[in-house]
């Protein structure tokens, strides 16, 4: 079959890093074009600076991967949608609930694909953890996800805006593991976000959740981490602990310890090329659901304002 043009749509770091290297690696994908109004393209590679003028002037295209800032991402996979083309979103796949569900219905009536992409879900150790737990009484899980936001959030100013979601952008990556692995949904509790003064989203936050079953489920998020990085999950059954780290590249049970090689953006572009051929698409919101109540429920706290 021929290849899947694709245009890679905010060509930032995240495009960079993974997008693009795995849209090379995939021999389903061919880059048609990227578009950035900011940052420059790729050698040999068609480049607009709006999705609107490549449309209008540029090569042919099946596909889109959206990496931009999510405050802005529903107007332009709007766009996608409208000319039939199929669409891939970052996470988290939007800045509310109800425009992702807005992009799921017009997909749905054009006959496109949507995917709302959660890269975590395809690190190495959540598909056997998942397999694992699914035998297992559950009677809490411990999830610390704490980095420093200097090392990996330089000058990206959008995540402390409204909808940028500030530390649950890299938070909903451990809910997007905990919402694939655990056998019953979770629900909120209570949560406190910490708020910088000079800023509109929360730098920690502390959520309290539970599963339908009873279980309790703890969350750490911190911004303010230095030293070592976290990104743990520890789930405690009947038969041991379980435990994920390295952002879900690491799977400990009792029986030892598994790594495997990072596949997260392999496995995200695989899946998308599968959906586009059999004409599904995936939007699983439930990390974003669970998001939302934080920020509804959650208490605020002022805390000193942050300089990066």
């Amino acid at each position: 079959m021929d290849p899947i043009r694709i245009a890679v749509v905010g060509v930032g770091k995240i495009a960079r890093d993974q997008h693009l290297p795995a849209i090379a690696g995939n021999r389903a994908f061919g880059l048609a074009a990227t578009v950035s109004p900011h940052d420059p393209g790729v050698d040999g590679v068609p480049h607009f600076a709006s999705l609107d003028e490549l449309l209008a002037g540029g090569p042919a295209v099946d596909a889109v991967a959206l990496c931009t800032p999510p405050q802005v991402r529903h107007d332009l996979a709007s766009t996608a949608l409208a000319c039939g083309i199929h669409v891939f979103l970052e996470k988290p796949p939007g800045a509310t609930l109800a425009e992702v569900a807005a992009l799921h219905s017009q997909a749905d009536k054009v006959g496109a694909t949507l995917f709302a992409a959660w890269h975590s879900r395809f690190a190495a150790g959540v598909a056997p953890a998942r397999a694992w737990l699914a035998e297992r009484r559950i009677k809490r899980v411990e999830i610390t996800w704490r980095e420093d936001v200097r090392v990996w959030h330089p000058g990206q100013a959008w995540i402390w805006e409204p909808g940028g979601l500030g530390v649950f952008d890299p938070g909903i990556n451990a809910l997007s593991i905990v919402t694939r692995i655990l056998p019953r949904p979770i629900f909120l509790e209570a949560a406190t976000l910490e708020i910088p003064a000079n800023r509109a989203a929360p730098i920690a936050a502390d959520l309290h959740f539970r599963d339908t079953g009873s279980a309790i489920v703890h969350m750490d998020l911190d911004w303010r981490q230095t030293g070592p990085q976290s990104w743990d999950i520890a789930v405690e059954t009947d038969a041991g602990t379980l435990r994920l780290s390295s952002g879900g590249a690491v799977l400990t049970l009792p029986s030892g310890t598994q790594r495997d090689e990072d596949h997260e953006y392999p496995g995200l572009y695989a899946r998308f090329a599968t959906l586009i051929r059999t004409g599904r698409s995936d939007v699983d919101i439930d990390p974003l659901r669970l998001v939302a109540d934080a920020f509804l429920r959650g208490t605020r706290v002022a805390v000193d304002p942050f300089e990066d």
